[in-house]
């Protein structure tokens, strides 16, 4: 089975979002339930990697109120992994209101470290998903997000 570490990250969130118990805390038993789910070892850990760099690395993006209202420039790396509509994507999520300067700047830094180079606006939509459900107070942006993800086939214009 070739799987990324976005699939089984989707996986993960798609198992335990709507329901009420919390992800295993032992991370071994999260494994063997990811390998019986058909998930390969290097991806597993992979992906685990990425959910430790998710909650590890929030505290380092802050802003003064100045640095806020900034134009977001990318530098060369992130602009050859995340092509202009996704970059697009991106800033429309913060002028909404969805994605704060914080935000995004944890989006991209997972974005990247997802180690693929054929990123695209649905995989971006469900990182901003998994970015904003492991904040606390960040429901209706999830909310608004989660419209986004799942009611975009209805609002689609002929």
């Amino acid at each position: 089975m070739k799987e990324n570490v976005l699939d089984v990250l989707m996986y993960l969130f798609e198992t335990y979002i709507d329901t009420e118990e919390e992800p295993e805390a032992d991370q071994n038993e999260l494994r063997d339930e990811l390998a019986r789910a058909g998930f390969g070892d290097a991806e597993i850990d992979r992906a685990l990697d990425w959910l430790d760099g998710l909650t590890e690395n929030q505290e380092s993006f802050s802003y003064n109120p100045q640095t806020a209202h900034g134009t977001r420039v990318y530098n060369d790396v992130e602009s050859e992994r995340l092509d202009v509509s996704c970059r697009g994507f991106v800033s429309y999520l913060e002028q909404i209101g969805i994605l704060s300067p914080n935000q995004r700047e944890i989006l991209i830094d997972r974005l990247l470290a997802l180690e693929t180079h054929d990123i695209d606006v649905e995989q971006i939509k469900w990182v901003v998903l998994m970015v904003l459900f492991s904040q606390p107070g960040q429901e209706l942006a999830y909310a608004r997000m989660e419209d986004l993800v799942f009611d975009e086939g209805e609002t689609t214009l002929h």
